[in-house]
């Protein structure tokens, strides 16, 4: 209970919760996002939530129309499909829609890397900056951009009150300077003790009290920006260490990519090379060929993609975070 109460204190104080605030819940209550960020943080300081089942686009609108919220919380995969909504309505209704949504204090993106070409959209659309932030069920959330600042896009910005952040390299030793990537660890009263019933994996998830995430950092500027976890995001590939978030955001400035997901497949002489899954906009076809001189102007020749499948849909957990475990099994089968 001190864990969550860390937690929640941490983000009513960072975000500026206040009785008058009004958010929607519509994000699952088995993760963090929905229970803690949204649900307790309201419960908390004495705000309304209105709960949905589940993403009620049509209805969810109606009421941001009627400036019923002055929060709001949802994953990329929900402000895609809402710049989707906006785009499709009729002029009228989007002016009323984005304004509305203008006129939040404050708009928040987690639970998955927010592509920079969403980010920018938003704001074109709304005028809103989204703040991006970092955390997981094990430490609550560790890292904000600002309420009042510069946030940065693709950035976590940084550590919250009360919450230490360290980058620690493959060698275990501290990263103090910046643009060089390490592994994300926490310490601070939010974190959790141990896993339940399960010593050994609560032995490995800590180093001298530091919990280790297994997310991949780099610090720009006092300001974090997430490479990705380095199970599935790391690609090593000829020596280098490649993330593919990075990859994936120029991805999605082809005019033929809608979704993509980037991870690397084991190769002989490379180590690992680029994979790309794609789900391509309506009526589009690619070819391997085609993205790799597209992509020859905007990468580097290490980074070019070297395996190419197109899909109708990425698969995606309940918080929309793309299952990228499964897509390499996929390229595996006809490898």
């Amino acid at each position: 209970h001190g864990m969550i109460r860390a937690q929640i204190e941490t983000l009513v104080r960072a975000w500026e919760w206040q009785p008058g605030d009004c958010i929607p819940l519509f994000l699952p209550l088995h993760h963090v996002h929905g229970i803690i960020n949204v649900l307790g943080c309201a419960l908390w300081s004495g705000a309304c939530v209105e709960p949905f089942d589940g993403f009620a686009q049509e209805r969810i609108l109606e009421r941001v129309r009627e400036h019923a919220y002055s929060v709001f919380m949802a994953v990329p995969t929900i402000y895609v499909r809402l710049i989707q909504a906006l785009e499709t309505m009729d002029e009228a209704q989007r002016q009323a829609s984005c304004a509305a949504f203008g006129r939040m204090r404050l708009m928040v993106s987690g639970s998955a890397a927010l592509p920079a070409n969403i980010h920018a959209r938003w704001q074109e659309l709304t005028g809103q900056r989204l703040l991006e932030r970092y955390g997981m069920t094990e430490i609550g959330m560790a890292l904000s951009n600002p309420l009042h600042g510069e946030r940065r896009p693709g950035s976590v910005g940084r550590p919250l009150p009360g919450v230490a952040v360290r980058l620690v390299s493959e060698r275990g030793e501290p990263i103090a300077g910046e643009d060089l990537p390490g592994e994300i660890q926490v310490r601070g009263p939010g974190v959790f003790a141990e896993y339940w019933d399960n010593p050994q994996a609560s032995a490995q998830a800590f180093v001298d009290g530091w919990f280790r995430t297994g997310d991949v950092a780099v610090r720009e500027q006092g300001y974090y920006r997430i490479m990705g976890r380095q199970s599935v995001d790391i690609i090593k590939s000829a020596g280098y260490k490649l993330s593919a978030l990075e990859i994936e955001n120029v991805l999605l400035a082809h005019p033929k990519i809608a979704e993509c997901a980037v991870f690397g497949l084991e190769d002989p002489t490379w180590g690992e090379v680029v994979a790309v899954a794609a789900v391509l906009r309506v009526n589009a076809t690619l070819e391997l060929e085609e993205l790799q001189r597209w992509c020859a102007e905007r990468l580097s020749a290490y980074k070019q993609p070297r395996r190419l499948r197109t899909l109708g849909a990425l698969p995606r957990n309940a918080m929309g975070k793309v299952l990228k475990p499964g897509l390499r099994e996929l390229f595996g089968a006809d490898a």
